[in-house]
Order: C-alpha cells, then sequence, then structure tokens
C-alpha cells in the first residue's frame, strides 16, 4: 500500500493558515486577499486543508471579516505588534483543539493538494514536521502538536522570534518534497505574483483539465 494512501484522521488535526503579517514588500497589502489567479491567495491557501481537517482557521490582524468566508474562525494575534509567524503560530495552536495543527502560509498558492497526507505520513515521532523541497526547509509549512503552545508562549515572552530555533528546541522533522521548491513559493513582491500567476498560466495551457 502507497504510504501516502491512509488518510490522516480529521478529527485529530486544525488547520491553520498564517495572514497575519504587514505585508510590507507589497506596500501594506493584506496579502491573503491579493487576488492571484481569480482568487486571492488565502483561497489558493485553503486548497489543500478544506475537507482534511476538523477545523479551518486564519490567523489575521486585519480584515476579519473578508477572511471569515474562508474559515470557520478568524483568530488575530495574541499579542499585538505583529511579532511575526511563531506569535501567529502560538495564537493558532491556543485557539485550536485537536491534537495537531497544520500550518501553511497565506501566501504560498501551489501548495501540493496531498500536503497533509505527506507531512503526516513522514513525521515519524518528531513533535514537528516540516516540508523540505529538496534545496530549502519550509518551516512555516508545518504539522505541529498542539501541546507545545505552552513551551511556545513561554519562548515568545522570553523574546524568541526565531522559527528554526524554537523547532530546534524539540523533535524536529522534515518531511521531503519532489515537486521542488516553486510547489512552495512565497510571494512576498507584486513582481513575484506576477510572475508566478503567468508561469501558472502557462502550465494551465500545456496540461489538458479533466471535466469535474
Amino acid at each position: 500500500m502507497d504510504k501516502f494512501s491512509q488518510v490522516p484522521p480529521r478529527h485529530q488535526i486544525t488547520g491553520l493558515i498564517l495572514a497575519g503579517g504587514q505585508g510590507r514588500r507589497m506596500g501594506g497589502l493584506d496579502k491573503g486577499l491579493v487576488e492571484f489567479a481569480g482568487r486571492p491567495l488565502v483561497a489558493h491557501a485553503r486548497a489543500p486543508l478544506a475537507g482534511r481537517v476538523a477545523e479551518l482557521l486564519i490567523n489575521a490582524n486585519r480584515h476579519p471579516a473578508a477572511y471569515a468566508a474562508w474559515a470557520d474562525r478568524v483568530v488575530a494575534d495574541r499579542e499585538s505588534g505583529y511579532q511575526g509567524p511563531l506569535m501567529g503560530i502560538w495564537s493558532g495552536l491556543c485557539a485550536a483543539t485537536t491534537p495537531w495543527v497544520l500550518v501553511v502560509p497565506c501566501d504560498s498558492p501551489r501548495l501540493p493538494m496531498d500536503l497533509l497526507e505527506r507531512l503526516w505520513a513522514g513525521r515519524g515521532e518528531a513533535a514537528i514536521a516540516t516540508a523540505f523541497d529538496g534545496q530549502r526547509d519550509h518551516p512555516v509549512v508545518a504539522l505541529i502538536r498542539r501541546d507545545l503552545a505552552d513551551d511556545l508562549g513561554r519562548a515568545l515572552a522570553a523574546g524568541e522570534r526565531k522559527i528554526d530555533r524554537w523547532y530546534a528546541c524539540h523533535s524536529w522533522g522534515r518531511v521531503p518534497f519532489d515537486e521542488g521548491p516553486e510547489a512552495f513559493a512565497n510571494l512576498n513582491t507584486e513582481e513575484e505574483r506576477r510572475c508566478l500567476e503567468a508561469r501558472r498560466a502557462a502550465g494551465d495551457r500545456e496540461v489538458p483539465h479533466e471535466s469535474p
């Protein structure tokens, strides 16, 4: 049996989309609501999670009503000041009610649709499993045990803001993905958005579509 064919237990996993940043390199735009291929970026980030998790949360500090259309709940950072993705992860871990939380960023529109299945299958005994594209880690694409919330809260209170450094304090596994870096590309600028959108459109023209 293929190791990815076993569906993870939905009731044990909460989905968390990180959309709480300031979008500085996009001129202060709320990145999750920026359009990509006809839909807001958050809709693309939601696709690998929808229907696979017990609850879908979006961590957002602006436009909660707009994000509510794409989530079961919108969760703001527990502390103000746009303190980075670790704060968003902590806020999501505290809000979740399941043993595991699948974290993805709002600005990665080409995540593999079987992301959860592969992270779940590849996590082993690790408390944190992150995606590895063959060249680099993607620490904000992660499956994290919810019971690490208190430890993360203490780390944040002590001034920690580096994801890799906090992960290194726990059992951390890297799960390989062979799609390549573009599957995990973050759109930080308008130029990056236009380039990836053009490549996606070119690829869609080359691959025949099946009927729904």
